[in-house]
């Protein structure tokens, strides 16, 4: 019954959508209802419980693992149900309904309520503004001990050692240069440049770069940077077919980009509290809209589920990048063309933490986690349809710019696209764009951020760079094209921007800026990466 609601033309809630959620249910001497819901089992990450008292109204929380890898979590029935915690063999009941603890939790203004000795986190609704940024980061600077340092709220006075991460006996595994793996981008001119970028490099000549060649970011290992104009690319990228060529701007306009080592980190997405968003893009028309509900999907809210707009706080010591997501709901969808014309206007679709919230159609470019930790981007198919459990994230962007290693069908087709700009089809602004190259089975996510460019200009960029998939991001703007990496002195977290402009972006409070995804909610979505845990 679940997968036939999935399969309907408009499944009607974010349950219909994930139908390998399993419930769990106890009712107590007193008539309340418990029903402790993971939303699915496999990433073990998302929980919703709700009580419903024999005579009362019903409320829902949602729950997230503070460690889904090692700590289990389901529902003991009896006279006095309890949620039971299984952390790496330690087993304990715990009801925090009955001890106040969850009322307490629901009450504050954390977006991320740890209950259960830090087991659970209730994550709250909150708002990705200027005033709750404010609260939050004010909340921030009262518990920390050693001063404005984001570690330190782990461990020191709030969340203590519950997460504390020793490092010691371990040895570290032979380091591959992954400047050399990388190589350079294939240009036909490669002088010195001085890129503005928000971060020092291993190996520069006093800021200045060669054009096309990687280097190390300093005290950022597995974090490289290179930049380049597309007007320096090779003759011989041009003769290949499927996109236009430059005009006179964006030949000499800046791009910088920034490549991960993906057997050092792992990837996560977080959806921001008001975007992509769940609700009808009004590009769609016509055939394009079935008229009957809020959204493509057969709602507009992702009730009982909250989005938090920031990293999870278990994360924080680990973080080492973030860059925002793509384009919000409105944008999000064809109005031209025969995209528009089916699969209800083709609304990119997104899902995190396992959760399906909106649904991923084929034919879309997508950047993807599985449960097995592999990290993918590619044209979503009718059989992957089939994969949809082993998913931890997932988000879609229009249609790709590179596919197979040559510039995607759609390139030079503006409507076709999606690729927006202005109303006269004016395709050159500033633009984000990711890519994955393989390097000897070595995975490499690449992060480009273009000053002012049209879809070929960033084709043939990327295929300069050796990609072998690559797709838009989000675009118009450095706070939409964000992207920091973040370094450490001792315990102080320095958030170094990859150009100066996106620090306009993190929010402010009476103490400075705090990092944006990272110490405060906000409204946009966000890719993040993560050293794993030793």
């Amino acid at each position: 019954m679940q997968q036939a609601q999935l399969a309907r033309d408009i499944p009607g809630s974010v349950f219909a959508l994930n139908p390998l959620r399993n419930d769990q249910s106890a009712v107590d001497a007193a008539g309340t209802r418990f029903t402790l819901t993971s939303l699915n089992p496999a990433v073990n990450h998302w929980f919703v419980l709700e009580i419903a008292p024999a005579s009362g109204r019903a409320q829902s929380v949602h729950l997230e693992s503070g460690d889904a890898e090692g700590t289990r979590l389901s529902l003991v029935a009896g006279d006095d149900p309890a949620l039971r915690i299984d952390r790496d063999g330690e087993v304990f009941d715990c009801r925090p309904w009955a001890d106040g603890a969850l009322e307490e939790a629901r009450a504050s203004d954390l977006p991320f309520a740890p209950v259960c000795d830090w087991s659970l986190f209730v994550r709250n609704p909150v708002r990705g503004n200027r005033t709750t940024r404010e609260a939050v980061s004010q909340f921030l600077r009262d518990n920390v001990i050693f001063g404005d340092s984001i570690v330190n709220l782990i461990k020191g006075a709030f969340y203590e050692d519950a997460f504390m991460v020793s490092s010691e006996g371990i040895e570290a595994e032979e380091d591959i240069d992954g400047v050399a793996l990388l190589g350079t981008a294939r240009l036909d001119r490669t002088p010195q440049i001085r890129p503005y970028w928000g971060f020092d490099l291993v190996g520069d000549d006093a800021g200045r770069v060669t054009a096309g060649s990687w280097y190390e970011i300093e005290d950022a290992p597995g974090i490289y940077a290179s930049a380049m104009q597309p007007g320096m690319i090779a003759r011989a990228i041009f003769d290949v077919p499927g996109a236009n060529g430059l005009d006179g701007v964006e030949r000499n306009a800046d791009v910088y980009l920034v490549a991960f080592d993906l057997t050092r980190f792992e990837l996560g997405y977080e959806i921001g509290t008001d975007h992509p968003g769940l609700e009808w893009s009004s590009r769609p028309s016509g055939a394009g809209r079935h008229y009957q509900a809020p959204g493509p999907d057969g709602f507009d809210r992702p009730d009982p589920l909250v989005f938090t707009g920031m990293l999870s706080p278990n994360l924080y010591d680990r973080v080492a990048a973030t860059f925002t997501g793509g384009f919000k709901r409105d944008h999000g969808a064809w109005r031209f063309g025969q995209w528009a014309t089916f699969n209800w206007g083709n609304h990119y679709g997104f899902l995190s933490h396992g959760v399906l919230f909106s649904r991923l159609w084929p034919g879309l470019a997508t950047l993807y986690v599985t449960t097995e930790g592999e990290v993918g981007m590619g044209t979503w198919t009718e059989a992957d349809a089939a994969r949809q459990g082993e998913m931890v994230f997932a988000r879609q962007n229009g249609v790709p710019l590179i596919e197979n290693g040559v510039p995607g069908s759609q390139v030079t087709s503006w409507g076709g696209g999606n690729w927006s700009g202005s109303a006269e089809a004016q395709l050159r602004t500033l633009r984000g764009g990711a890519c994955m190259r393989q390097i000897g089975g070595r995975p490499f996510l690449i992060y480009a951020y273009f000053s002012s460019v049209t879809p070929s200009g960033m084709a043939r960029t990327f295929q300069a760079y050796d990609c072998d998939y690559a797709m838009l991001l989000d675009m118009n703007s450095q706070e939409l094209t964000y992207l920091a990496v973040y370094t450490r002195d001792g315990d102080e977290i320095e958030t170094r921007h990859l150009v100066s402009g996106m620090a306009e972006a993190d929010p402010r409070g009476s103490g400075g800026a705090v990092p944006r995804f990272i110490a405060a909610p906000d409204n946009r979505d966000f890719f993040y990466l993560v050293r794993p845990e030793e």
